[in-house]
C-alpha cells in the first residue's frame, strides 16, 4: 500500500510539470501508436472559449493540452454576416519552431489569448478556424468553431476543469502525506488538537476543523495561479531559454534538497513566530484547530514545495481560477485524509515512519532532476541532452550499488542489478551521444544504409484520391482483383505525413515487404466536408494514418498505424499484416 501511494504520487507529479524530452519535431521512435485512443479528440486537445465580450473587443482563449500545439498562421477569424466589421486579430510572437520539410513556423503551447477588435455593435456569429498537431506526430485537419456574439457585451468565463483532475490531485496528496514533511504533522493532531483522545465524533469534528482550513490555504494559492497565472502564461513563457534554463535549476535545487544535502525550511524569524502562535493556541476547539490547520499548512509548504511548484505549474495553464482553486484543495484534502483516520481512531492502518521515507525522498528527487533536464532539452542540442540523461542514470546505478560486489541480502541484490542495468543504459547514452544520436529510447541508434538502389520507392506506385467516391472505387477495385492495399492517410500542411513518406515508406525493408500491396495515398489537404466525414467513418483524426486492407477487401484493424512511426517498427507491422493477408 505504501509503496503504491507513493507511485500514485510520483505518476501525477512527472505529467504535472514535464515539458517532455521533445526535440523540434517529434521522434519517430516516440511516436509509434497504432490506435486512437492515444489522441483527444479535436476540441478536446484545443479549448476554444470566449472569456469576454465589450462594445471595443472580443477576448478568445485557446487552451492547448499538454502533448499539443496550435500553428500561428493558420488562424482565420470572420463574422457572419461577413458584413459585421472586425479588426485584426492581435496574436502574439509563438514559440519559434524549424521543420526540415516546412521551414520556420511559430506555434503556441499552453494558453493563447486573442483580442479582436470590434467596432459594430450587432450581434453575430464569429467563425473561428485554428488547426494544431500533438507531439507524438498527429496533425488535426483545420477546425472550425462558431461563437455567437451578442450586442450587450456581457463577459463569458469557461473554467477547464474535470472531476478525473480533480481526483488526481487527491490522490497526489495522499502521496504527499507519506513523506517527511507532513507526517510530523501527525502528533501535532494527536497531541494539541485532540490531546491524546483520539476517536469518536469529537475527534472527527476537531480533525475536519483542523484539516479543511490546511486545504483552504492551499486553495487559495491554486484559485491565485489560475488567476494570474493565466497572464502570465507561465507554460507558455518556458519555452524561452531565459525561463527554461531559471526553472531547471530551480528543480535542481529542490532535487539535492530532497538527497538531503540542506534543509529545506521557512526563515527562522517566520517559523518561530508561527511555533509561537502554535504553542499559544488553545487545543481541543473547534476555533483553535482552525488555526493550526492554517499555521501547519505555512509550515509544511516549504517542505513540500517542489511537488507544489509543479501543481502551479500545471495550474497555470488552465488559466482557471475556480478550477485551480478547487484542485489544490483537493490536494489538502488528500494530505488531510490520513489525519482524519488517525483522528477517527485508525492509526494502525497507517503505515509507520521508517528507513522507506529516505527512499521516497531520493526518488522525488531523481524525479526533479530530470524534470530539470527535460526543461534543459528545450534548449540544449539533443547530444547534450542524451549526455545529462546518462548521467543520471548512471548515477542512479552507482547509488543502487551498481559497483558493490559484497554479499548483500536478496532485496539488495535486486537493486544492485537495476542499477547495473542503469550504468549499461548510461554508457549507451554517453556512446549514442558522442556518435551523434539524439534519442534516449535507442541511444545508440541504426545507421540507415540503403544498399539497393533499385529499392528506392517510386512516386507513380502511389495513386492518389481525394474524394470519397475515387476511394471507394479504389477499395473496390483491389477487392475484386483479390489484391492486398496499403491506403495512407496524407496532407500537404502535415508535418508528421512528410517525414513517414520520406522516412519511412521509402525504407528498403519496408519496400521489400509491400511488393504485391496496391499502394493508395488519400489526399486530405483540402479537409473538405466530405473528406472529414471520412474521418468520422474511419475513426481519425487526421493524418498521417496507415491502414491495410486485406484481398478481401477488411481492413485489418489491430495492424492500422495513426500518428508517426520508425521505419522499423513499421516493417514489423507490415510482416504482421503479410501472415494475415
Amino acid at each position: 500500500m505504501r509503496r503504491l501511494l507513493c507511485l500514485l504520487f510520483l505518476v501525477f507529479v512527472l505529467p504535472a510539470s514535464a515539458t517532455g524530452l521533445l526535440e523540434n519535431r517529434p521522434s519517430s521512435n516516440l511516436g509509434s501508436i497504432n490506435n486512437s485512443a492515444d489522441f483527444l479528440p479535436v476540441r478536446e486537445a484545443f479549448r476554444l472559449s470566449l472569456v469576454e465580450s465589450t462594445a471595443q473587443s472580443i477576448k478568445l482563449r485557446f487552451v492547448a493540452t499538454e502533448g499539443y500545439y496550435l500553428y500561428r498562421h493558420r488562424f482565420q477569424f470572420r463574422a457572419d454576416p461577413a458584413d459585421v466589421a472586425l479588426g485584426a486579430a492581435k496574436l502574439p510572437d509563438g514559440q519559434k519552431k524549424h521543420d526540415e520539410y516546412f521551414g520556420d513556423v511559430e506555434v503556441y503551447h499552453g494558453i493563447l489569448d486573442v483580442e479582436l477588435p470590434r467596432t459594430d455593435q450587432r450581434a453575430f456569429t464569429l467563425v473561428v478556424t485554428y488547426q494544431g498537431c500533438a507531439d507524438k506526430g498527429l496533425c488535426y485537419p483545420p477546425e472550425t468553431e462558431r461563437l455567437s456574439i451578442d450586442g450587450s457585451g456581457a463577459p463569458t468565463t469557461a473554467y477547464p476543469w474535470s472531476w478525473r483532475e480533480l481526483a488526481l490531485f487527491f490522490l497526489a496528496g495522499l502521496g504527499l502525506t507519506f513523506t517527511p514533511c507532513v507526517l510530523p504533522m501527525l502528533p501535532i493532531l494527536s497531541g494539541v488538537v485532540l490531546r491524546g483522545q483520539v476517536g469518536g465524533w469529537r475527534g472527527f469534528n476537531l480533525s475536519l476543523a483542523y484539516v479543511l482550513p490546511m486545504a483552504a490555504c492551499f486553495a487559495l494559492l491554486g484559485a491565485l495561479m489560475g488567476l494570474f497565472g493565466a497572464q502570465l502564461n507561465l507554460q507558455a513563457r518556458l519555452q524561452s531559454a531565459w525561463v527554461l534554463v531559471p526553472f531547471a535549476m530551480f528543480f535542481a535545487l529542490f532535487a539535492l534538497a530532497m538527497f538531503g544535502v540542506f534543509e529545506l525550511k521557512l526563515p527562522h524569524a517566520i517559523s518561530s513566530r508561527l511555533d509561537r502562535i502554535a504553542g499559544r493556541t488553545e487545543g481541543g476547539s473547534l476555533w483553535g484547530a482552525a488555526v493550526l490547520g492554517v499555521v501547519s499548512s505555512l509550515l509544511v509548504s516549504p517542505c513540500v514545495s517542489a511537488p507544489l511548484a509543479g501543481a502551479l505549474l500545471y495550474i497555470s495553464a488552465s488559466g482557471d481560477a475556480l478550477g485551480g482553486g478547487l484542485k489544490l484543495f483537493m490536494l489538502g484534502l488528500g494530505m488531510g485524509a490520513p489525519l482524519l483516520l488517525v483522528a477517527t481512531g485508525g492509526a494502525a492502518w497507517l503505515p509507520k515512519s521508517g528507513p522507506w521515507l529516505v527512499y521516497v525522498k531520493n526518488a522525488i528527487g531523481v524525479l526533479l532532476l530530470g524534470l530539470a533536464i527535460g526543461l534543459l532539452s528545450r534548449v540544449l542540442p539533443g547530444q547534450v541532452t542524451l549526455l545529462l540523461i546518462g548521467l543520471l542514470a548512471g548515477g542512479v546505478g552507482l547509488f543502487m550499488g551498481a559497483l558493490e560486489f559484497v554479499y548483500k541480502p536478496p532485496r539488495k541484490r535486486l537493486g544492485q542489478l537495476i542499477g547495473m542495468f542503469l550504468v549499461f543504459y548510461a554508457l549507451a547514452c554517453w556512446y549514442g551521444a558522442f556518435s551523434g544520436q539524439t534519442d534516449p529510447f535507442n541511444p545508440i541508434g541504426q545507421p540507415r544504409v540503403v544498399e539497393n538502389k533499385q529499392l528506392v520507392q517510386d512516386a507513380s506506385a502511389w495513386q492518389t484520391v481525394s474524394t470519397p467516391a475515387d476511394l471507394d472505387r479504389a477499395l473496390a477495385e483491389a477487392r475484386s482483383s483479390g489484391t492486398p492495399l496499403l491506403l495512407d492517410w496524407y496532407a500537404d500542411w502535415c508535418i508528421s505525413c512528410k517525414v513517414i513518406e520520406h522516412e519511412v515508406l521509402d525504407d528498403p525493408v519496408v519496400l521489400e515487404r509491400l511488393k504485391g500491396y496496391r499502394l493508395l495515398r488519400f489526399d486530405i489537404t483540402a479537409s473538405n466536408t466530405e473528406q472529414r466525414a471520412l474521418l468520422d467513418r474511419y475513426q481519425l483524426f487526421g493524418p498521417p494514418a496507415l491502414m491495410f486492407f486485406g484481398k478481401d477487401g477488411v481492413e485489418r484493424a489491430d495492424v492500422r498505424v495513426i500518428g508517426e512511426i520508425s521505419a522499423k517498427e513499421f516493417a514489423e507491422r507490415v510482416a504482421r499484416a503479410n501472415d494475415q493477408i
